[in-house]
């Protein structure tokens, strides 16, 4: 695979500003762009002419392989979809299972413009191998819990030992790939897994991730045993870390817990159309989370539940019921929305302008972002550090015929019981 610098010319470019450019640009392998010359010493000179360039997507929160399970379970509400559609099958999880549903998932995110996964799910070890492979960038949140899945025997301690061996270990790709801590919920780990899962991720200074306030039977249930909310009770056992928290939903907060998150630095993340999808019924409020100072990010929740990783869906999704949720079409406007969802993105991608999704492109580009965000649009080209991950419409890391197929033979014996 070649890595280096590319020129495009006569293309339309939007970094992290929102502000439409028009000409030709150099994107350098260490993320950043120029304006180009036409004399530059590049790895190859592309016709922009019906191109945007953008950056692109960073998703969240998700569980990527449980792609196994996109379309399962349909119409059920969360605990109810978990414990008939999800759990049973879980416990026949194998590491050739999460590679075959990993590559998927990793097909998916290039294909739809996503670069970066903060990513929450079992044989995490097998996920970043996988991943290393397709060129893409993560943060595996891998399980603190033991019995769960039939590596990790209840009580033995081993899955802790597992993450911490990952998190210390050397990464299958550095700068790329790297690990962390997963505590599922408050209602999966008990005050003892929380903890020890916390103090690894402060030992290390790894990423920590959990999923809080998803909905109002959660917060009732930890209410009504602790007498604080999910947050509240979180911080009251010194959970958070100083900045690399990730608390994924996050739909039935108060402003109190909030002003924890604020503090503690955390990532809470919006997933709208997962939350929307299991009738989780709250939904983050976006303009108080930034006015108590949270920092905000977005994810799609697993394929499972959403049942997409498309995360220019889940932008739009986003934008829509937060205008909808406020009565107020200001909030999350096009500009707003993008940032959310590039948040951080050091990566660059390309978009299809003969799309008719794409036009009318107006004067000085203005309205290229509102239509990509809203009507959607082909991904054409896909860069991480210089490598192309995707070319011309053709994903060059992953074999999409291949991860299909293999996809769909194994999930028939997946679900051989259900």
């Amino acid at each position: 695979m070649e890595f280096g610098d590319r020129r495009y010319t006569n293309a339309w470019l939007i970094d992290h500003d929102c502000i439409p450019q028009n000409g030709d640009f150099i994107l350098h392998q260490d993320g950043s762009y120029s304006s180009s010359n036409g004399d530059e010493d590049v790895l190859e000179t592309i016709d922009g002419s019906n191109r945007m360039i953008t950056r692109s997507f960073q998703n969240w929160h998700t569980h990527l392989a449980m792609i196994l399970n996109r379309g399962m379970g349909e119409g059920l509400p969360l605990m109810e979809w978990l414990e008939s559609a999800i759990f049973p099958v879980e416990k026949n999880l194998t590491p050739e299972l999460i590679e075959i549903g990993t590559r998927a998932a990793a097909a998916e995110m290039i294909a739809t413009g996503t670069t970066f996964a903060c990513d929450m799910y079992f044989y995490t070890q097998t996920i970043g191998e996988t991943l290393a492979e397709t060129g893409v960038r993560a943060t595996l949140c891998g399980p603190t819990t033991d019995g769960l899945t039939p590596d990790f025997k209840a009580g033995s301690g081993d899955a802790l030992r597992h993450m911490e061996n990952l998190i210390t270990g050397t990464s299958p790709r550095p700068g790329r790939i790297e690990y962390g801590v997963g505590t599922h919920s408050v209602y999966v780990c008990d005050e003892e897994t929380l903890l020890r899962g916390s103090e690894l991720a402060k030992k290390t200074g790894c990423m920590l991730q959990i999923h809080t306030s998803e909905t109002r039977k959660e917060v009732t249930d930890c209410h009504a045993a602790t007498g604080m909310y999910p947050i509240e009770y979180l911080d009251s056992l010194d959970y958070f870390t100083d900045g690399t928290t990730v608390c994924a939903h996050c739909g039935w907060v108060t402003k109190k817990e909030m002003r924890i998150l604020a503090g503690k630095d955390a990532h809470a993340v919006h997933c709208p159309s997962s939350n929307q999808k299991l009738a989780c019924g709250g939904t983050m409020s976006y303009p108080a989370m930034k006015e108590a100072g949270v920092d905000v990010r977005l994810g799609t929740d697993g394929s499972a539940s959403n049942n997409s990783l498309d995360m220019r869906a889940e932008a739009k999704a986003a934008s829509l019921v937060q205008k909808h949720d406020h009565w107020n079409a200001r909030v999350l406007d096009p500009s707003a929305t993008w940032k959310l969802a590039t948040r951080g993105s050091k990566d660059w991608i390309t978009w299809n302008l003969d799309d008719i999704r794409m036009s009318p492109v107006g004067r000085d580009g203005r309205r290229l972002l509102s239509n990509v965000l809203y009507s959607g649009g082909q991904v054409m080209d896909v860069f991480v550090e210089g490598e192309s991950l995707r070319r011309d419409g053709k994903t060059l890391t992953v074999n999409e015929k291949e991860a299909i197929q293999s996809l769909d033979d194994a999930v028939i014996d997946y679900y051989a019981e259900l």
